[in-house]
């Protein structure tokens, strides 16, 4: 089978080997262990390789390139106004020869591939919808645009569209899913954490608007200000790096906030092992990863309710679940709440890492050779 993928995500090529961001390539590489070749149709960088980012492995990959879509002025969007046939009809021309679609939402590529695969109602299809799937949130045009043709089953024929949650009245062809980075055999038991000692803090992700990085760092602050013994150790990079960086400096704050960069995921899961609390309150998730991610290493998340993270945290039975233009106050007050009930600390470390070891990259794999064995109507 040739394995079509359409995708913005930036791929790179060095000698005979495809890199792409690290999370996203561990789980195509499981999908290439059901089929004989895949293609890539994706925009590609020149820049060398980074530590968050590694190769595609077990299987013959092609990679074939578009630009990149980018509406950040008016200038790139003329810019794109010139581009947009062109990624169109390389799209067809891509469906056309292979075997199963693989389309990755949501994005400006993504709808261009969720346009072109209407044309293509035989064709196999899957599509991993990355981002919030809840029905009620507030999303770009683009995005609703997406959700609208992907979710119409006269537009979208033969294709499995795997969403984060479990939403009502969704229409056949929607499939509740989750995302998974770590084996089976990777589980082991972490120490007891207690809040007798340094309090330890930990945000993995993007520095972004959206992510709000520079909320967590106030609460870090803050709590410093009031006598508490707390460490926040920060982990990526982006365009609110530098202004965090500043600010971190201006205030003296270089002994409890330490600004990472990206780094590997092995370095990154022992931080999980050695942190008490995820403090991570995004206004727009998927399925966020690293929020699984620290309840596998019994670091209890502090998050916020957007998409399924209410329900990866039960309702707040593994962990708390705040609104995302929560105030720093709110979120010193439910931090306090742990530290004055170390007892309700540890039972919900404990719900939060029996529920994320449920999720591994063994039973993803399982589902995933389920999805590509569906007898398609």
């Amino acid at each position: 089978m040739k394995f079509g993928i359409i995708t913005h995500a930036i791929h790179k090529q060095h000698s005979d080997k495809i890199y792409a961001y690290e999370p996203y390539v561990r789980e195509m590489n499981l999908w290439a262990k059901y089929v004989t070749e895949i293609k890539i149709l994706s925009p590609i960088s020149k820049e060398k390789q980074t530590a968050i980012e590694t190769e595609y492995t077990g299987v013959k990959v092609k990679l074939e390139k578009i630009p990149s879509l980018h509406i950040k002025n008016i200038a790139y969007a003329l810019h794109n106004i010139l581009y947009i046939p062109l990624i169109f009809f390389k799209i067809i021309k891509f469906i056309k020869n292979v075997d199963h679609i693989h389309l990755r939402c949501p994005g400006n590529i993504g709808l261009l591939g969720a346009l072109a695969q209407i044309f293509y109602p035989s064709k196999p299809k899957t599509v991993k919808y990355a981002g919030n799937w809840d029905p009620n949130s507030k999303q770009p045009v683009s995005y609703k645009i997406q959700k609208w043709i992907l979710s119409n089953t006269i537009l979208t024929k033969n294709c499995k569209v795997l969403v984060y949650g479990n939403w009502e009245n969704q229409s056949k062809n929607i499939i509740p899913f989750f995302t998974a980075s770590y084996k089976k055999n990777e589980i082991e038991i972490v120490k007891t954490k207690n809040l007798s000692s340094v309090i330890k803090f930990i945000y993995v992700g993007a520095f972004s608007v959206g992510k709000q990085p520079m909320l967590s760092v106030k609460v870090i602050e803050k709590l410093c200000n009031q006598g508490f013994n707390v460490q926040l150790n920060m982990y990526g990079n982006g365009e609110k790096f530098t202004e965090i960086h500043n600010y971190i400096k201006e205030k003296s704050l270089e002994n409890i906030i330490v600004l990472h960069g990206n780094k590997p995921k092995i370095e990154v899961k022992q931080a999980f092992k050695e942190s008490h609390f995820l403090l991570f309150i995004s206004k727009s998730e998927g399925w966020p990863k690293v929020v699984a991610e620290a309840m596998f290493w019994s670091c209890l998340p502090i998050s916020s309710n957007v998409s399924c993270v209410n329900y990866m945290l039960g309702n707040g039975s593994r962990g708390s679940v705040l609104r995302p233009d929560v105030n720093i106050e709110d979120i010193i007050f439910e931090i306090k709440r742990y530290l004055n009930d170390e007892k309700k600390y540890q039972e919900k470390v404990l719900n939060a890492t029996s529920w994320s070891r449920e999720y591994t990259l063994d039973k993803f794999e399982v589902e995933i050779k389920k999805i590509l064995d569906i007898n398609y109507e």
